[in-house]
């Protein structure tokens, strides 16, 4: 895989600031001042890159992204990307092209530095298609409105390949990478990569911790890593790992805590990529992660806006995981009890509509996960 030096994004820091994951108080409201020591903390590092969405905790991300960075630094001084939703609750096309005055809005900017159509995978493109938000896009720049555009993805190659044969001045887009992610058949990163490459696309990457399950990974795959480098934190492996492909613009990190920002700033505010010898420790722990089953779920929560049931699935979700993946079935009731009872339903609860399936940008087989968690849990 090969770009040009000059690619876009070649000089851009190659740690982005995902506002997804952002700390909340104890009555559900953002974490205002938490999240503003953690953008300066994260600027302090001389990094710029800023990345929400529309739908983001239902708009709150954006709003938060204006309170502590918009009204607090210069313009010239950061770039902010953000994203339209074409799927999520079944937006008109009117509704899914006014989410841009609305998000600009929230943001209190008026242009964009990157403007992306969110999650484009198999069961929602022809949304895109049918409502003319590629033209769309392309017009948004033409107009000086957003100065970069490309899609977010979560599908296979095949799709890929066609997406950028025909979309020819696309600028960038985002994929799915991560050490656990490279071979995954409802992932497939590398083959993408190699797509995006072929075309000269670079991308932004999302999940380089996979939600997390790579910052605390299971104990197979921390042996490795603690005996390369003892001082060095789980989430640094896979972050640097990603942030060493070719072709990055940058790797989104969607932290939630100060504690998250200092750490993923000690080690990329000065980036070096991994050198072979690290590359290989990564393929031992990619090897030993193979071997242990869990649920591939990022926490995305795109599973629980429409569930009729208001199931927290991703929480359920991780508690099982704590079974999983450390063995620690007295843990995983108590992770599970605590959920179950903050959200008032527990997972067999689930009548297996299939919403949480058709939203998942995974592919995961949640209502059979929902069953298995109900059996060993509850």
């Amino acid at each position: 895989m090969s770009y040009a030096p000059d690619y876009l994004g070649h000089d851009t820091p190659k740690l982005g600031f995902g506002m997804m994951r952002l700390p909340k108080l104890a009555d559900g409201s953002m974490d205002m001042p938490q999240i503003c020591a953690m953008v300066d903390c994260f600027m302090d590092a001389g990094l710029t890159y800023f990345d929400t969405a529309y739908v983001y905790d239902g708009g709150e991300s954006e709003i938060a992204t204006r309170k502590a960075l918009v009204e607090r630094y210069p313009r010239d001084a950061f770039t902010v990307t953000t994203k339209a939703n074409a799927w999520l609750h079944q937006p008109t096309e009117a509704e899914t092209k006014a989410q841009l005055e609305t998000s600009m809005e929230r943001l209190g900017i008026d242009y964009l530095d990157y403007y992306l159509l969110h999650a484009v995978q198999d069961n929602n493109q022809q949304r895109y298609d049918d409502f003319g938000m590629w033209d769309w896009i392309r017009g948004l720049k033409k107009q000086g409105v957003i100065r970069h555009w490309g899609f977010s993805y979560h599908a296979g190659p095949e799709r890929l390949e066609r997406l950028l044969s025909t979309y020819t001045d696309i600028d960038f887009i985002q994929l799915q990478v991560n050490y656990a992610d490279m071979e995954e058949p409802t992932v497939q990163a590398r083959a993408n990569m190699e797509v995006a490459a072929a075309h000269g696309v670079p991308f932004t990457v999302m999940e380089p911790v996979k939600g997390g399950t790579l910052a605390n990974p299971p104990r197979a795959v921390r042996e490795i890593l603690d005996a390369a480098n003892p001082d060095a934190s789980y989430a640094s492996w896979a972050i640097r790992y990603a942030a060493s492909m070719p072709g990055i613009l940058t790797v989104l990190s969607g932290m939630s805590t100060l504690a998250q920002v200092q750490d993923n700033v000690s080690y990329m505010r000065d980036f070096t990529p991994l050198s072979a010898e690290e590359q290989a420790v990564i393929e031992r722990a990619q090897a030993a992660l193979g071997s242990v089953h869990q649920y591939k779920c990022t926490a995305c929560h795109y599973c629980c806006e429409g569930c009729p049931q208001q199931i927290p699935i991703p929480d359920f979700l991780a508690a099982m995981n704590r079974k999983l993946i450390f063995e620690d079935e007295v843990g995983a009731k108590k992770r599970y009890a605590a959920a179950a009872e903050k959200a008032g339903v527990n997972a067999s609860d689930c009548i297996a509509c299939g919403q949480c399936e058709g939203a998942c940008p995974q592919g995961l087989p949640i209502i059979s996960y929902l069953e298995e968690v109900a059996a060993a849990l509850e």
